[in-house]
């Protein structure tokens, strides 16, 4: 399939969701059909209209009101997915290539993966104050196990036969490190960046939402303290707006990086 053509097929599944809700959200359904008098199938109050979620949010650019806070999710998605990632990456090539210390502990990891991020938030909130870093370290838990995990299973799915013909070459372990395991690796990588972008912004928000004076977080959890229905779409449009970039940018480094990767091979219609 043509980029243009995929291109063409993404808006308009989009154009046919926000027709759908423009209709069930302004179209009433006749008094006697569903209920005993005319009902909307999406409330208004309760979904709001596209037309008023894109008129907020226009007006939040236009005003220059959002910009600030938009700067400080930014920020915050930024550092912690950068911190995140590098720290998930480093520790995962090691624990890969240092069996003991993954045996060791593999438990300890596991543990710390499956603590609830939501019961973290008050902590982080307690011990590094309600500003910027609060936010980033709830960040860098999401972002951080996401690409450890699959940094490890990168280095550990090696070919062996690969390995044994890089060491009967007499490569050194630095050799091997740069020309094997980081090229398997990187695939891996990418692929796990790729949904830690996601949940890097899920962590600003989220501490955002629990507690701060800035942030989309704040916009929106201000917007449902007074029932603005349309604000709180609108921090929504805003922060999927915002995640497609990131990632896109994610995508053009991937290209770059992995350009020897052969193309995958275009299936016929």
């Amino acid at each position: 399939m043509t980029r243009p053509k995929l291109l063409a097929l993404r808006v308009a599944v989009a154009v046919v969701l926000i027709a759908m809700w423009h209709v069930g959200s302004t179209v009433r359904i006749p008094a006697g059909v569903v209920s005993a008098k005319a009902v909307f199938p999406l409330d208004p109050f309760f979904f709001s209209t596209p037309l008023a979620v894109f008129e907020r949010t226009w007006r939040d650019f236009a005003s220059g009101v959002i910009w600030y806070h938009l700067g400080v999710t930014l920020l915050e998605t930024v550092l912690a997915f950068v911190i995140g990632a590098v720290g998930g990456v480093l520790i995962g090539f090691w624990f890969a290539r240092q069996h003991t210390v993954a045996a060791v502990f593999d438990p300890y990891v596991k543990a710390a993966n499956a603590l609830p991020r939501v019961v973290l938030a008050p902590i982080f909130a307690l011990w590094l104050g309600l500003g910027i870093w609060s936010k980033v370290a709830l960040g860098v838990t999401l972002v951080f196990f996401i690409v450890f995990f699959n940094v490890y299973q990168g280095v550990k799915e090696v070919s062996p036969t690969v390995l044994a013909n890089a060491r009967m070459l007499g490569m050194s372990e630095r050799q091997l490190l740069r020309h094997v395991y980081w090229p398997s690796a990187l695939t891996w990588v990418f692929s796990s960046l790729h949904t830690a972008v996601g949940f890097a912004l899920v962590g600003a928000v989220v501490g955002e939402y629990l507690g701060s004076a800035a942030g989309l977080g704040y916009r929106i959890q201000q917007a449902e303290g007074v029932f603005d229905v349309a604000g709180v779409f609108s921090g929504m449009l805003v922060l999927a707006v915002f995640v497609i970039l990131i990632d896109a940018g994610v995508s053009a480094i991937e290209n770059r990086l992995l350009a020897w990767r052969p193309a995958a091979v275009a299936e016929r219609p």
